[in-house]
């Protein structure tokens, strides 16, 4: 399996790590951190040295109770970084955004990859999805981020997310978005109590029935602040832990912020698992 996407490839036959990058003053573990330009590069560049090959790039928090940002604004924290990757990293870039014109304006600098908590719900994004000729990640999310952890309910957690990876999966082949261009987030912290998820991470490898690729973010979320009584900033083992599972029940992309010690930590688990090492010396 691979994530081909403007000449570039990545074989999912190895996990890989995605470097987050959120150029927001408000996101839920490192807002405002790397809004300036130059700043958010130098993030990126770190990430890249430390073993990131995808970098996801976002301009509105998701956060629950985050509020709503402009078409405009997302799109003038988003498209000079996005442009300045292009030109200075060797990286994949995935941007997380549920808007088309975001999409639209995103590939066209150069992204390769969209990646979308609303799954393509939002006016205009399957249309703007299928022009980008892109890969797309769909995510399971049970409503709106600013209410979806009101009171989350589910009375079959794992058929429920699969109905609704049913149905957007459909949508997506009938706008004509090729099947080998989707990759399957289970949305853990959005619209699931602390529970919901594990009991979904529990049953993650069940999603590999679909032949697509799976990609998880757990790092630093709430789902281990809650377990464990850590604040954002002591959630380093918590995440690091959530990866290997989510890598051991089948994810290839793990989407963090901690990337160097995700990375040694995929190493590991993946020497238990195959008895290779994912990285050439």
């Amino acid at each position: 399996m691979q994530l081909i996407s403007k000449g570039r490839s990545l074989s999912l036959e190895r996990p890989h790590v995605m470097g987050i990058l959120n150029v927001t003053p408000d996101s839920f573990s490192d807002g405002g951190r790397f809004k300036p330009l130059e700043l958010a590069l130098a993030h990126a560049r770190q990430m890249v040295e430390e073993g990131a090959t995808l970098i996801d790039i976002g301009g509105e928090s998701t956060r629950p109770g985050a509020p709503d940002v402009s078409e405009q604004e997302e799109l003038d924290r988003v498209i000079p970084v996005v442009e300045r990757m292009v030109q200075e990293l060797d990286v994949m870039i995935s941007l997380d955004t549920s808007k088309a014109a975001v999409m639209r304006a995103g590939c066209s600098a150069g992204a390769h990859l969209i990646n979308d908590v609303r799954s393509l719900l939002e006016p205009g994004a399957l249309v703007a999805a299928a022009g980008a000729d892109v890969p797309v990640c769909l995510m399971h999310m049970q409503g709106q981020p600013r209410t979806m952890q009101a009171e989350p309910h589910y009375d079959d957690l794992l058929g429920e997310v699969r109905a609704f990876f049913d149905e957007r999966i459909v949508a997506c082949l009938d706008a004509g978005i090729p099947r080998r261009h989707l990759l399957l987030d289970p949305g853990y912290g959005f619209g699931k109590t602390v529970t919901h998820n594990y009991q979904l991470l529990a049953e993650q490898q069940k999603l590999l029935d679909y032949g697509l690729p799976l990609l998880v973010g757990m790092s630093r979320k709430s789902m281990i602040g809650n377990l464990l009584g850590r604040p954002v900033d002591e959630r380093l083992a918590g995440s690091l832990a959530c990866a290997l599972i989510g890598l051991q029940h089948g994810a290839r992309i793990i989407r963090v912020h901690d990337v160097r010690a995700t990375m040694d930590a995929l190493r590991v688990g993946w020497m238990v698992m195959t008895g290779q090492d994912f990285i050439s010396k």
